[in-house]
């Protein structure tokens, strides 16, 4: 193949063979040439590289410690430095202050794994963490999240693994192990099987004394301690090379190579994973490692710790995290392992001595399995040593709907989704969870408006609180996210979903799935949560009906002439004066029916007219004051009752109950058109999703007629 070359075009005339791309003679194919090992190079760090790859001696490393002594934290002291490298937020919630870490939105993952309205639960974790961190107890116990199925308890362990992972790639996060080089004059290193901190190296006997002068040295406030002993395989190296050199532990450490660790999953380093399998098919030394038979011949025998594979998920976890999935249906025998894991920091591998291991245990369990621990009286060991912290589904809607928001927007399915359709199955699904409410005025909506931030009246942030506080185990009980997951991914494939999905189509796979639901044991369960959906679909109802009304009544200069009228009236009426009228010029009494048909769409009683207007008038005198202008808009409530006082007005003019006959006269399609555009301009319907809201508003207007008739 012919090839030229012009700036930055590559021109391709011929194929090997004579083929020419079916081009005729002296036509050629231009491309934008692509460089591959540019495009990497630019994007790739090699200094970055090589911090991360770093080797040096063991002095080098102390010089490290005396700049930097955070290198020698803990497990517990460093997840917890992670989770506050992130941020921290606070707010106040029904008088309450909350501190929201902003670690577990997932800045990692850009919020791929974000945990949403757990704001509480995860206070409490992270204030495990702050006392473990400190050298209170907690850091002998196994952190023990407990929760009903899909409230996230693996993700909020996947956040920790990813975020302990990531952190020991920053600067802040770096953390150091050791290599030997046995033969000087070989390249060859074994590294550290368990990736432990260069200083365990400095002899037991004047290790206390060797760590207090590295205190005296760095002149920072924090203060290094190191615990632990060497595992098996370090030691054994160690003894030799003391006999080899008579004890000269200086030139013990020139075989000794300090190298940067970075925690890895997928490398199986500083990060574990245990998930319970069939009793038959494993035993405790997925724990704690194994005797490697094929070794044994070379090295003569099991308990040379050359022939042992310390692999074990414990093991591998040193400086870092296990996760423990469904912990509680571990055999007994992994349990004693973790009892002396936990509260000794010690593992018992096959044919040594106990080892020393420094990592946070974090184990996830469902109830069922946690009923189980309670009941059974050989099993007080473990729950004496086990933080328990729930973590319950969510039961603020805001929140929930932020979970679908995230997994089905509409550039990820490629589909549009009718405004309300997401938010009317995350309401479904915190319905479920809500205990009914103990005071008989109070409904389970109400309820979960209040927790939503909705003022009603009555009710205050102390009435909320008590209203939690009245509960049992609200939040441990109803509907997976997942549940509602699998309803969603149906609709948008389902053969009535079209090119957009809307709530009803949503809410009819959540009913549907009802009867094979597996997790719902009664046919009360299943009625009271096909209850809960009516309840939505009548809420969804209300919500498109005055969504349409305010479409109809969106007329700004109809809206504000209406505006103006009424607050001319009040003015009279305040004052004691007359309104002009603008057709006849004479002067007439306030407008009294004009006002109160205003009024009464909001609410305002007979009673309580007065105290309305005046309110509005003091309000308008305030901003008057500041020299700025009253817009209706400026009050959510009287902007409310006048685009329903206009929708009103004009409802007969549009007809929109005639939507559900067959024939529509010009006048009227123009009228409804409009409306419709109005949907999708500011609503966020498209034309199909606008068609359908406003057949279902017009069906449930001839619905009321008929019924009037």
């Amino acid at each position: 193949m012919e090839v030229g070359r012009r700036g930055n075009h590559v021109f391709r005339i011929r194929r090997p063979g004579g083929d020419n791309l079916g081009l005729t003679e002296g036509e050629s194919v231009m491309s934008e040439h692509f460089d591959p090992y540019d495009f990497v190079r630019e994007r790739q760090s090699v200094e970055q590289f090589q911090e991360l790859t770093w080797t040096g001696s063991f002095e080098d490393y102390v010089n490290i410690v005396l700049r930097q002594p955070t290198v020698t934290r803990n497990a517990f002291q460093r997840m917890y430095d992670m989770i506050l490298s992130h941020g921290v937020e606070d707010f106040i919630e029904f008088k309450k202050k909350i501190y929201r870490y902003r670690f577990f939105e997932d800045p990692i993952d850009d919020g791929a794994d974000g945990i949403f309205g757990l704001e509480v639960p995860l206070m409490k974790l992270v204030g495990f963490f702050r006392a473990a961190a400190q050298g209170y107890g907690a850091e002998k116990r196994v952190l023990l999240l407990h929760g009903p199925v899909g409230s996230c308890k693996s993700t909020i362990a996947r956040l920790l693994k990813k975020g302990i992972e990531a952190y020991s790639r920053q600067p802040e996060g770096a953390m150091y192990s050791y290599s030997w080089r046995m033969d000087l004059e070989s390249d060859h290193l074994d590294a550290c099987p368990m990736n432990q901190d260069p200083l365990l190296l400095v002899p037991i006997e004047i290790r206390d004394n060797f760590i207090d002068a590295l205190n005296e040295k760095h002149g920072q406030d924090y203060r290094i301690k190191v615990e632990g002993d060497l595992n098996p395989y370090c030691q054994r190296n160690y003894d030799e090379l003391m006999l080899r050199y008579n004890g000269d532990w200086t030139s013990v450490m020139r075989h000794v190579v300090v190298r940067r660790l970075v925690l890895s999953e997928k490398d199986r380093v500083g990060i574990g994973t245990f998930q319970p399998k069939d009793e038959k098919n494993q035993d405790s030394t997925e724990l704690t490692g194994d005797i490697n038979y094929r070794k044994i011949a070379e090295y003569g025998s099991d308990s040379d710790p050359r022939a042992f594979n310390f692999d074990g998920e414990f093991n591998i976890a040193n400086r870092g995290m296990v996760e423990f999935i469904e912990v509680l249906k571990l055999d007994v025998a992994f349990l004693y392992d973790l009892l002396g894991a936990s509260q000794e920091h010690k593992i018992k591998p096959k044919k040594f001595p106990q080892t020393s291991i420094d990592e946070v245990i974090v184990g996830h369990t469902n109830e069922p399995e946690y009923r189980k621990l309670q009941k059974n009286e050989f099993m007080e060991a473990l729950r004496d040593r086990t933080v328990k912290i729930d973590i319950p589904y969510i039961t603020k809607l805001d929140d929930e709907v932020k979970i679908y928001r995230k997994d089905y927007s509409e550039k990820k399915v490629r589909r549009h989704i009718a405004p309300h359709t997401l938010d009317m199955a995350a309401m479904w699904a915190v319905l479920t969870r809500l205990e009914p409410p103990k005071k008989a005025d109070l409904s389970v909506l109400q309820k979960m408006k209040l927790y939503n931030g909705k003022t009603l009246p009555g009710y205050t942030s102390d009435n909320i609180r008590e209203l939690r506080k009245d509960t049992e185990r609200e939040g441990m009980e109803g509907i997976s996210p997942r549940y509602i997951q699998d309803k969603i991914a149906n609709a948008l494939v389902s053969d009535r979903a079209g090119n957009s999905i809307n709530p009803f189509v949503v809410l009819n796979e959540l009913e549907s799935g009802l009867r094979h639901h597996a997790l719902l044991k009664t046919d009360e369960e299943r009625e009271r949560y096909r209850e809960m959906l009516n309840v939505v679909k009548e809420e969804y109802e209300q919500i498109v009906k005055n969504e349409v009304q305010r479409a109809i009544a969106a007329d700004e200069e109809a809206v504000s002439r209406l505006c103006s009228n009424y607050i001319d009236n009040v003015k009279a009426y305040t004052q004691r004066e007359k309104v002009r009228n603008q057709y006849t010029g004479q002067d007439e009494e306030p407008d009294e029916r004009l006002m109160r048909s205003i009024e009464e769409k909001i609410d305002i009683p007979e009673s309580r007219k007065d105290d309305f207007r005046r309110e509005i008038m003091n309000y308008i005198g305030a901003l008057a004051l500041e020299g700025k202008q009253f817009n209706y808009r400026m009050n959510s409530r009287l902007m409310k009752a006048l685009e329903l006082k206009l929708f009103e007005d004009q409802r007969d003019s549009i007809k929109l109950t005639s939507l559900v006959s067959s024939v529509v006269d010009k006048s009227t399609q123009e009228k409804i058109d409009i409306v419709k555009q109005r949907l999708i301009q500011k609503y966020g319907y498209n034309e199909e999703s606008a068609t359908d809201v406003l057949n279902y508003v017009a069906s449930i207007f001839a619905r009321g007629a008929s019924n009037k008739s």
